[in-house]
């Protein structure tokens, strides 16, 4: 199982059992499509699909409606021919229909960052279908238009004019004057008290309520209340993977992985038994939340390893932090002994099933709500789409900050290849200035791999193994060198004055790029990576409950029968009184003992079960996704906050440096 690529499989619900597979459409583990290099895949992820050909035709020769023209004008105000997704969103945000619907449409009119204007007409057409609750579809669109009958979608423009120029300049008309009905045009006016963007709302008067409850605005929670400890996000232990280095000979070469965790010291361990360790517990714990490892792969490049190493790093997060799991021996000596592999040996490890050694009181029994299965039901419904919108974000997010990392990479610096072994030609890595070597280094893990053919991730790579912003800064400082010699001498004030405003603006370019690379690699190592561990969380939610309903399934129902058939039959015996009866009835007798001690360890076994499944959603589930996504939230703002000061600053200071070059 671990030692190949996971195979590919089509996602779906399985049709033997609703919770055979996975609940969405692709693979919610499927590669980054950005860069390729997530290792939750075995190919690289395919360029997205071309936009189809119907968008040319499908309302080209139909006459749209009054509101599809004011609409994109409003939008597209210059008569560009084109407008960005963005704007094409924030028009359907108006519609009043579910986010999802929205990002539906969305994705269905374009896969490009800008909307050309029919694509945006079949959009409203679209928003129009769904308002009507008619099939969402482009081929229904097309059917409209050839009928020429396009419908009118119901839109709230006015809800864009924050911060924009009065209507009449965005080519909507006169706004008393004539035009379409549904689109309830007004001129720019204040934004509304319920606006959660305006400063008002959550400003510092102390007179304010938090707008939130929970973690800062309500009294903190207590052990009935949570589960867990007041405070108890602050004392998660930490854990970090490092390389070892690569071990064996050459044709059985692994990488080993050094392990530093706060209950000793760093310890090695390779993949395989990573894999040891979670084959252990799932089968002792098989209805508790355990995230999935990342998997093999057939000669690994190094960008791979890179990601390989990081899923298991929060992986041991994961379950060194579980409230049950964390206390499992087997888990205390993988961290701490010196050698697994001679462990393993000397030692007897037990595979039994949790529930085969604990049992539920009476006390704990009654706290187990009677309508467990309905909540269990509610958390299902919504596991497909939350698996699916967080595989967007992880996506969407690494996707952002490659880009800004990207744009602060230095063109002058160098790094060591992770793995010498595994080099690539110099035009196909980018570097970064921390030390590879330092594992307390804000350390940017590598954006390259060797493409593996794909034309789609090379145009993702910048062309050199330099940014834009590293190449204005050393182009400016050759600037200051070639120019640096004015024709009149030496006393030249002019001259002199620029070359100084010269040299102060390559500076703080240079700083604006320092800054945006410090910036990604805290993106990078910790904001991205927490919003993984929340996808990670529901994957490991769905694979629970495809374990409970396989491995949850008893005998109870038909050993009581069976037990009251052997009493009937036992009866009969008892009453004809054959010769050597007693024999058999001694038999069939402890049969029956032995069916009610089955009967009574199964009920246990599934009351057991209903506590586990209970303490999963309630204790593990229910704070993970809600306290440790505040946490990242907060950081990214704060952390946001803090650079976006910085980087003020930075331009800030260069006026001010500036403010002297002279004009004459």
């Amino acid at each position: 199982m671990f030692n190949a690529p996971r195979p590919t499989q089509a996602y779906g619900v399985s049709s033997t059992t609703s919770f055979g597979g996975s609940f969405v459409d692709e693979n919610p583990l499927a590669a980054s499509t950005y860069d390729g290099l997530d290792p939750w895949s075995t190919a690289p992820t395919p360029s997205p699909p071309p936009v189809p050909s119907i968008f040319t035709n499908a309302i080209a020769e139909a006459t749209v409606p009054a509101i599809y023209q004011q609409s994109f004008s409003t939008v597209d105000p210059n008569n560009t021919g084109e407008t960005s997704v963005n704007s094409l969103s924030r028009v359907l945000s108006t519609s009043s229909l579910p986010a999802a619907t929205v990002d539906k449409i969305v994705n269905l009119v374009s896969t490009r960052p800008r909307v050309s204007k029919l694509e945006f007409f079949v959009a409203l057409a679209l928003v129009a279908l769904a308002q009507a609750g008619r099939d969402v579809s482009v081929e229904q669109v097309a059917l409209l238009a050839q009928q020429n009958t396009l419908p009118e979608p119901t839109l709230d423009i006015g809800l864009l004019s924050y911060g924009t120029a009065p209507s009449s300049t965005l080519g909507l008309g006169n706004p008393s004057g004539g035009g379409s009905t549904a689109l309830r045009n007004s001129p720019a006016v204040a934004p509304p008290t319920d606006d959660p963007w305006t400063t008002g709302r959550f400003g510092t008067g102390t007179s304010t309520p938090h707008p939130f409850g929970g973690l800062n605005g309500a009294p903190p929670s207590s052990v009935a209340g949570s589960g867990l400890p007041s405070g108890w996000w602050k004392r998660q232990e930490k854990v970090s993977i490092q390389f070892g280095g690569q071990q064996g000979f050459v044709l059985n070469r692994y990488m080993v992985y050094a392990i530093t965790t706060e209950r000793g010291g760093t310890v090695q361990r390779r993949y395989s038994e990573f894999a040891f360790l979670w084959d252990c517990l799932v089968r002792r714990y098989p209805f508790r939340l355990l995230p999935q490892l990342p998997p093999k792969r057939i000669g690994p490049d190094e960008s791979f390893l890179e990601q390989r190493r990081k899923g298991l790093e929060r992986f041991l997060r994961v379950v060194m932090n579980h409230p049950v799991i964390k206390e499992d021996a087997l888990l205390g000596s993988f961290l701490a002994e010196p050698s697994f592999e001679q462990w393993r040996r000397h030692s007897s490890i037990s595979l039994e099933e949790e529930s085969a050694s604990k049992r539920i009181d009476r006390v704990e029994e009654m706290t187990i709500p009677s309508d467990l299965e309905d909540k269990l039901g509610h958390v299902r419904q919504k596991i497909a789409p939350l698996i699916e919108a967080w595989q967007k974000i992880c996506v969407l997010g690494e996707r952002l900050i490659r880009k800004r990392e990207a744009a602060a990479v230095r063109s002058t610096s160098t790094r060591p290849s992770l793995m010498p072994h595994l080099r690539l030609p110099s035009a196909l890595r980018i570097f970064s200035p921390h030390s590879s070597n330092d594992p307390d280094s804000t350390r940017t893990p590598p954006v390259f791999s060797s493409l593996h053919g794909n034309p789609a991730l090379s145009l993702s790579l910048p062309s050199t193994a330099q940014a834009d912003l590293s190449r204005l800064t050393n182009t400016l400082k050759t600037l200051v060198e070639v120019n640096g010699q004015c024709w009149k001498g030496d006393d030249c004030d002019l001259s002199q004055g620029v070359k100084q405003g010269v040299v102060a603006l390559s500076a703080h370019t240079q700083r604006h790029t320092d800054l945006l690379e410090l910036r990604t690699g805290v993106l990078l190592q910790n904001t991205l990576e927490e919003l993984k561990s929340q996808r990670d969380l529901y994957i490991a939610m769905r694979d629970l409950f495809v374990r409970h309903e396989r491995l949850s399934v008893d005998q109870v129902e038909r050993l009581k029968k069976r037990v009251d058939a052997n009493a009937l039959k036992l009866e009969s015996i008892k009453a004809v009184g054959k010769d050597g009866w007693e024999e058999e009835a001694d038999k069939i007798a402890g049969g029956i003992e032995k069916d009610k001690a089955t009967i009574s360890a199964q009920l246990n076994r599934r009351v057991f079960i209903r506590a586990c499944m209970w303490h999963e959603l309630r204790v593990v589930l229910h704070n993970r996704e809600n306290t440790l996504l505040t946490q990242v939230v907060q950081s990214f703002a704060r952390e946001e906050q803090e650079f976006a000061d910085a980087v003020a600053a930075n331009w800030a200071s260069l006026a001010q440096a500036v403010e002297g070059m002279p004009f004459e």
